[in-house]
């Protein structure tokens, strides 16, 4: 696979370089808004939403969309 180009956009991309830049992006109260989960509406912080999106299947993949969703906006694979 050397020299190919991966098709998922998150290959390489750590869940928490995906949270640190859409809260960069969007910040926590329009992440909240986006998301309806506690972790990002309740005294968010990094480290708690990792802890929380590690252990809930369902919601690191709605982060994981809006993630894509930006990237693809964008026009870019990173």
């Amino acid at each position: 696979m050397d020299g190919q180009k991966h098709k998922d956009p998150l290959h390489g991309v750590t869940l928490e370089i995906i949270l640190t830049r859409l809260v960069e992006k969007y910040g926590w109260e329009d992440m909240s808004r986006r998301i309806r989960i506690n972790c990002f509406a309740k005294d968010p912080s990094i480290k708690s939403s990792l802890t929380f999106l590690r252990r809930t299947p369902w919601a690191r993949k709605k982060v994981e969309g809006l993630y894509r969703q930006g990237l693809q906006l964008k026009g870019c694979n990173t």
